[in-house]
C-alpha cells in the first residue's frame, strides 16, 4: 500500500495518473495547501520543501522499512523502478525518458507556475512578467510541437513517465489556455493522454478531493500559497 500526500493541482496528478496507470495500491492523504496542511509537522517529515505531493510506499522492494518520497518527478522515477514501467527498458530508451522528465520538471511546470501566478493570480498586473512567462510558455510548447511532430510520445515509440508529468502541466488555467491551433502534435498528443482509462480515473479523484476545484481563491488561500515565507 502507498499512502499519496495529495491536492489536486499539475504536480499532484501526475501521481495519481502514474498510480492509475500502474494499478499499484494507494490511498489518497488530501493535503489542503489552500488551508495550510503543507506547513503541519506531519507533513514536513515527509516532505521538507513544504510541497505535494509526496508519498509513503508502506512496501518498498528492498523488503525494509516504509520509504518516504518527496518531489513528483522523483516519485515518478522511483514508482517506474518500482513496477518496471513507464521508465524506458534500456540506456537509449532511459536516457530519452530521464530527459524529458527534467525538462519538464525545470522548465515547463515552473514557467507555466509563474506564468499562472502573473496572469491569472497577481492581484496588481505586472506587464513585463506576464509577457516574460507568457512567451516563455508559448516556446516551450513550439519545443513539444517540434518534439511531437517526430515521434508519438515525448520520449519517443512509448507513452512514459515524461508524458504523465508532461501532461498535466498544458492546460491548467481557464485564463490561459493553450494555443492549440499553433501547436497541432501538441493538441494531438493531449487529447490522446487524456483519453487514456487512466487519466479518466485520475481526473475524476480531483473533485472528490477538493469540492471547491475551480472556484476563485479567497484571502486566505491566497495567503497559504503566496505569502509563506
Amino acid at each position: 500500500m502507498i499512502d499519496l500526500y495529495y491536492w489536486p493541482t499539475p504536480n499532484g496528478d501526475k501521481i495519481t495518473v502514474m498510480l492509475e496507470e500502474t494499478g499499484l495500491d494507494y490511498r489518497i492523504k488530501p493535503v489542503n495547501i489552500g488551508s495550510g496542511d503543507q506547513f503541519q509537522p506531519e507533513f514536513l517529515a515527509i516532505a521538507p520543501n513544504n510541497k505535494i505531493p509526496a508519498i509513503v510506499d508502506h512496501a518498498p522492494a528492498d523488503g525494509g522499512p516504509a520509504l518516504s518520497v518527496f518531489e513528483s518527478g522523483a516519485i515518478l522515477q522511483y514508482l517506474a523502478d518500482k513496477t518496471g514501467r513507464f521508465g524506458g527498458h534500456d540506456l537509449r530508451s532511459r536516457t530519452e525518458v530521464s530527459q524529458w522528465l527534467m525538462w519538464q520538471m525545470a522548465g515547463l511546470g515552473p514557467m507555466s507556475g509563474q506564468m499562472g501566478h502573473f496572469a491569472v493570480y497577481a492581484p496588481d498586473p505586472v506587464p513585463y512578467a506576464i509577457e516574460r512567462y507568457d512567451s516563455e510558455v508559448r516556446r516551450l510548447h513550439r519545443v513539444l510541437d517540434k518534439r511531437l511532430s517526430q515521434v508519438p510520445y515525448l520520449a519517443g515509440e512509448h507513452y512514459s513517465i515524461a508524458d504523465i508529468a508532461a501532461w498535466p502541466w498544458i492546460q491548467v488555467y481557464a485564463k490561459r489556455p493553450p494555443d492549440f491551433a499553433a501547436f497541432p502534435h501538441l493538441a494531438r498528443w493531449h487529447a490522446a493522454i487524456a483519453e487514456r482509462p487512466a487519466v479518466k480515473r485520475a481526473c475524476a479523484l480531483r473533485p472528490t478531493v477538493n469540492p471547491q476545484l475551480g472556484q476563485p481563491l479567497g484571502e486566505e488561500e491566497k495567503r497559504h500559497l503566496f505569502g509563506q515565507r
